[in-house]
């Protein structure tokens, strides 16, 4: 008789496998069409399964998407928490930079992770068509990835406020330092992205550091 434990492990992993296969697919989908353009017969096509097979996954494109981009944030998260772990524990102004430098950087290595986090696929720059709940649950998802910056701007001196606005001045530094290296068009001034992250953290840490602001 076959075991019960080892028949379960073994549907779950071929599950697994089949929705592994899904998402790789609406990736290629979303790239070539975005998130309007894109239709789950065509997610379906492209991953080679009926149309049919993939409500058992997911019950929406939008679904589909959703997942992609919680897979994307998830990873965002491991990245900047290991990037933080190498800094050096009792500096916060190097926890802060080696936090805002683990975010540029995993956006640098996987431009098409930042294409799918800013909606930047063909038609792009609309987060249209995901549910209320699932904008907040990848809401909160991108505010933990962030959490690290603000918790090294406090032991700074940031009170909440300050620390809050410390976070969203290098979030929005690193993604338009990031458009400009993903557009290239940061050969227009010669410069070097990641240099310019890392010394606006800095120029952050010294702030915060002197004024708590």
């Amino acid at each position: 008789m076959t075991d019960p434990a080892a028949r379960s492990q073994r549907q779950q992993a071929v599950a697994d496998h089949k929705r592994g296969l899904i998402l790789d697919a609406a990736r290629r989908v979303f790239e070539r069409d975005g998130l309007d353009g894109a239709s789950m017969r065509a997610i379906a096509r492209e991953a080679g399964y009926a149309a049919g097979a993939l409500y058992f996954h997911f019950d929406s494109k939008e679904a589909v998407y959703g997942a992609l981009l919680q897979d994307s944030l998830d990873r965002l998260a491991s990245a900047v928490d290991s990037a933080v772990r190498q800094a050096a524990a009792e500096d916060p102004a190097a926890r802060l930079r080696a936090a805002a430098l683990g975010f540029f950087d995993f956006y640098a290595a996987h431009p098409r992770d930042l294409d799918l986090g800013f909606y930047l696929f063909r038609g792009g720059m609309r987060p249209r068509g995901l549910s209320p709940d699932l904008n907040r649950d990848l809401n909160r998802r991108l505010e933990s990835t962030l959490a690290p910056i603000g918790a090294a701007a406090r032991a700074l001196g940031a009170g909440d406020e300050a620390a809050r606005a410390a976070t969203a001045d290098l979030f929005g530094h690193a993604v338009g330092l990031l458009l400009l290296q993903h557009t290239r068009r940061i050969r227009l001034f010669g410069c070097d992205a990641r240099a310019l992250m890392a010394a606006h953290a800095d120029a952050v840490a010294d702030r915060l550091r002197t004024c708590g602001i």
